[in-house]
């Protein structure tokens, strides 16, 4: 009899989990304890408090479990005695530093729901937030205080401005006050998280990421959350420090990065970020000083990254998650072959589905996303009889359902229910299909397909094509409409240095590899690198203002 090859267990994350929360529910004998998000991240903290938990890397400052536990009881004292309680909503808007998930943390042991908003967020874009979350305490940046101003010069209701800056604005508590000025050392060192039903009780509300539309703000209840992150770690087999430490390089408003900041304090390992600008010149000096062993980023970011590959040392990396964007396989091939000490692996998630991982697999074919997990159960819909799809190879749209699955759009019931199927099934909008072996492959966003002459035309197959051009650094393929309302793809394209390539150059190498529809009728354009947005994807709504705004310099 031979012996049983090794095989990679999934489930010693959840093991490890179920232990702390086991722990949990012997203190306070409430069964339902196990999803209650504050209740783990404190005993957590608690458990180790020597462990260094998080480096800003502008500053040099680091921070131990210790202090952040002490000061996140600080705060969620003081947020009490301010009046806030179960069930209100604050703004989180601010920079990587040490302070800025302290509130955060708070906010989870008090049943206070969270808004993490970009620091970019217009006037306007801030107005319409407030209006429809109605946020009782805002906290942002000093920089920010004039558009916060702005955006509730309407507001009806009493709010709270605090800022993590110094202040002298007599309307305006910071941080620092709010931390000294509130509370006892009775009721700092009696403080116990509130009691709530966790599968019910909204953590966060996140925006999705509103590539294709307006973004809507998305509630994941606290249950979601510890699903989430039982989900995300699978493929990991060492509880706790599944890995050394972990580079942030993302805004706190973006889900995945939300939920890495809340798995370090859980499964232990070191964040680095940091409270400057992210520019790919920082993060390689964040690279070299601190030699993080894992990063989560887009495939554009990425590429830019190893732009630098000459003064950045990417050495230390051991896991590197791509995600957030479709990715062609030759973009794919030059990253892994560019890093061939670390495990690459493509991740698919999205906020609607608790913002961790819908497929996982350490080993799969190069493009695949994964294979299924334990968490969800899955369907693929044909997008024009609405049927299911159970061949290998057929395009679908994904539909899941799962214990991590979002509760609501806050405040949107018509979203809500334009979410679901009748029968409770999310419909995710990404095009997908699977192999002989059940692994899924993206294809793109449903609301990306390009609809001409009746065919649904993916803009990554053009790409892909564009990409193989010698000349060409990067491109995104998106259309216009003619009279006739046919959408013509177009191509935006960047070009390598130094080189020069004509509109018809691209144009024949489309015409010579795809068919009549796919063919660029609505011309090409050149630009001289990408926009992205905050979330470090290709922003699309100012690509198409380009194209917009340069037919009128072409005609």
């Amino acid at each position: 009899m031979g012996l049983i090859p090794y095989m990679h267990s999934t489930d010693n994350v959840s093991w490890f989990v179920n232990d702390l929360c086991s722990r949990i529910i012997a203190q306070t004998g409430i069964p339902t304890d196990r999803y209650h998000f504050g209740k783990l991240l404190l005993q957590s903290l608690k458990d180790d408090p020597d462990f260094v938990l998080l480096i800003d890397g502008a500053t040099g400052q680091s921070e131990t479990n210790k202090s952040v536990s002490e000061r996140s009881i600080q705060c969620a004292v003081s947020l009490t005695e301010l009046g806030l309680k179960k069930g209100d909503v604050i703004v989180i808007m601010g920079y990587n530093h040490l302070d800025l998930t302290i509130p955060l943390y708070a906010a989870l042991y008090l049943g206070i729901i969270i808004f993490n908003v970009s620091t970019e967020m217009t006037d306007n874009a801030l107005a319409q937030i407030f209006a429809s979350k109605q946020p009782k305490a805002i906290f942002c940046q000093n920089r920010n205080l004039v558009n916060v101003k702005n955006a509730l010069e309407f507001y009806e209701y009493d709010i709270k401005l605090l800022t993590f800056d110094d202040s002298d604005h007599k309307d305006v508590l910071t941080f620092s006050e709010l931390m000294t000025g509130f509370g006892s050392d009775t009721s700092i060192g009696s403080f116990k998280p509130t009691d709530f039903d966790p599968e019910e009780t909204v953590a966060l509300i996140t925006e999705t990421s509103g590539t294709t539309g307006a973004p809507k703000g998305a509630a994941l209840t606290h249950k979601n959350l510890v699903i989430s992150i039982t989900s995300d770690w699978r493929n990991f087999e060492s509880f706790p420090t599944p890995i050394k430490s972990l580079l942030i390089v993302t805004p706190l408003n973006w889900i995945s990065t939300t939920l890495y900041v809340l798995s370090s304090s859980i499964l232990r390992y070191k964040r680095i970020q940091s409270s400057k600008p992210t520019t790919k010149e920082h993060i390689c000096d964040l690279i070299n000083t601190y030699k993080p062993s894992f990063l989560s980023t887009t495939p554009p970011f990425m590429l830019k990254l190893l732009g630098n590959k000459d003064r950045c040392d990417f050495n230390s990396f051991e896991n590197i998650r791509l995600g957030g964007c479709a990715i062609t396989t030759n973009i794919l091939e030059y990253i892994t072959k560019s890093l061939p000490h670390a495990e690459i692996s493509l991740g698919y998630g999205l906020t609607e589905a608790g913002g961790g991982r819908v497929f996982m697999n350490r080993s799969h074919p190069l493009g695949s996303i994964g294979q299924p997990t334990g968490t969800f159960n899955y369907r693929l819909i044909d997008v024009e009889t609405q049927k299911d799809i159970l061949e290998p190879n057929v395009q679908g749209e994904l539909w899941l359902k799962g214990p991590s699955i979002f509760k609501e759009y806050y405040n949107d019931p018509k979203s809500t229910k334009e979410a679901f199927s009748e029968d409770g099934w999310l419909k995710t909008g990404d095009i997908m299909y699977w192999d002989e072996h059940f692994y899924f492959y993206f294809v793109e966003r449903l609301k990306l397909l390009i609809h001409y002459k009746n065919h649904q035309i993916s803009p990554l197959e053009i790409e892909k094509v564009i990409r193989q051009h010698p000349g060409v650094l990067d491109v995104i393929v998106t259309s216009i409409t003619d009279v006739q309302r046919e959408e013509l793809p177009c191509a935006c394209v960047v070009l390598k240095d130094g080189r020069r390539v004509t509109e018809q150059e691209i144009k024949d190498l489309v015409r010579d590899s795809l068919t009549d529809p796919k063919q660029l009728r609505g011309g090409v354009f050149f630009l001289k690198e990408m926009p992205m947005n905050p979330q470090l994807k290709i922003d699309r709504r100012k690509i198409k203002e380009f194209v917009i705004n340069s037919l009128g310099t072409k005609k």
